[in-house]
């Protein structure tokens, strides 16, 4: 009985062999694109006339020339996109963005009080796809308080909605009364009604802290060492946290193999986060030479997110009020003094990232930041290198991302003119393709 059944399996076997054998494997889905001009590794030169070919989401070959699709072993599965008449680079990456909100000052108070995560959760999904739009297809996320942000980025990730993809550090961490604590300016009858899950003091809590967010899964993590210009608190832009602290976190996040992104104004703070090894200063507003000398020495990256003050500027244009005075005070000292920093920063080599602060500034205006780069000391092909190739190695994902070669995935974004020459034509964004799907096509009409 034994000997029929393995006979009978084996003749089922077979049979399922045979006819798998007889049914041809589906021919892959490939795209060749056409390109005019092609930034195809940011650093070195363009190159003309171009086709780059993409199949299962990935850049399979860039060759010279317009491949005539007719070459193909199959013209079954073979789109051409022609962008013959455009200029073409890697899909744009943003450092430092908040996508659950657009408000700030007053209005943002107003909005953590009064609505709940599914609200934010939406508010997430529209400025991820307004942010996606705007050619920016890989975006590193630096704190929200409801976890709108965690599950946006999962679904986004399974390609259940539109939107770049996301490095998410979860909750920022911080000092009672610090930048990051949300509980600020509340009344005390409220105040003990907000998790304050991300707030931290002294080395054993700060370590907590950290462990808490890596439960999540968080893919990085963010504090705060210095005080925060939206700080609901007058105690100005210099170190709020202890070096135990700060060291009681990084040495946490990097035994648990995440990066540390640090908020850090003024330079006390920012030579802290450096001397215990932070993989990003962000803001970085007031840097003095030590400051200098320890990013060269570290390697750490720098992301300016000038950006923010195009938010402050626009807020009170439209509403003096905006901001309480504790917070205006700081606001305009911000205003004065930015790109000071970056124009220290660039001449003595220290590396920078793309990154805009987005939700201080507006979502969908990120490449508003490339202008404010290019005005305060970088040119136009070093700032879409900061958005590109220094973006892509700050987030680990330098492998898969930052140049348009063979191997990586498949972002890339296509404008009218030449944004090495007018880096403001990156405002201008016609086409966006990410992971091999076109998710935006606005020229008017087709390139000829």
């Amino acid at each position: 009985m034994i000997g029929k059944t393995c006979a009978l399996a084996a003749g089922i076997t077979a049979m399922a062999g045979a006819a798998s054998a007889q049914t041809p494997a589906a021919e892959p889905r490939i795209t060749m694109i056409h390109a005019g001009t092609v930034l195809d590794r940011p650093g070195q030169p363009p190159r003309r006339n171009v086709t780059l070919v993409v199949a299962d989401g990935r850049i399979t070959a860039v060759n010279p020339g317009f491949t005539d699709p007719g070459t193909m072993a199959s013209t079954r599965n073979v789109e051409v996109i022609d962008l013959r008449d455009r200029f073409v680079l890697p899909g744009l990456i943003d450092s430092h963005v908040h996508l659950d909100s657009d408000r700030a000052g007053e209005a943002g108070l107003l909005e953590g009080l009064t609505n709940n995560a599914p609200y934010f959760t939406i508010q997430a999904a529209v400025n991820a796809r307004k942010t996606l739009d705007a050619g920016f297809t890989t975006v590193r996320n630096l704190g929200d308080s409801s976890g709108a942000t965690l599950a946006l980025r999962d679904a986004v990730a399974a390609g259940q909605l539109p939107g770049p993809r996301i490095v998410d550090a979860g909750r920022s961490i911080g000092a009672t009364s610090g930048h990051v604590d949300s509980r600020l300016g509340l009344a005390d009858e409220i105040r003990d009604a907000h998790s304050a899950e991300n707030i931290c003091n002294g080395p054993e809590s700060c370590r907590e802290a950290v462990r808490l967010q890596v439960g999540r899964g968080v893919d990085v993590i963010k504090i705060a060492t210095t005080g925060g210009v939206n700080s609901r608190i007058g105690a100005g832009l210099g170190q709020q946290m202890f070096d135990d602290e700060a060291k009681a976190i990084i040495d946490t996040a990097h035994q648990l193999g995440k990066k540390v992104a640090v908020h850090a104004h003024g330079a006390d703070g920012v030579k802290l986060a450096l001397r215990y090894g932070a993989d990003s200063i962000e803001h970085g507003t007031l840097m003095d030479p030590e400051s200098i000398a320890l990013f060269k020495r570290t390697g750490a990256y720098y992301v300016p997110t000038l950006s923010t003050v195009n938010g402050y500027l626009e807020r009170i244009a439209a509403d003096p009020n905006a901001y309480p005075p504790a917070v205006r005070a700081k606001i305009d000292f911000r205003i004065g003094i930015t790109g000071d920093a970056l124009r220290k920063a660039v001449p003595a080599g220290v590396k920078i990232a793309f990154g805009t602060d987005a939700g201080v500034s507006k979502h969908g205006r990120n490449a508003d930041e490339f202008e404010l780069m290019v005005r305060h000391g970088m040119t136009p092909a070093t700032a879409i290198h900061a958005a590109t190739v220094n973006a892509a190695d700050l987030l680990g994902l330098a492998a898969e991302l930052g140049t348009l070669e063979p191997g990586k995935r498949a972002d890339l974004i296509a404008v009218q003119g030449d944004p090495l020459q007018d880096v403001t034509v990156l405002k201008r964004v016609a086409f966006v393709m990410k992971d091999g799907v076109v998710h935006k096509d606005a020229r008017s009409a087709p390139a000829r």
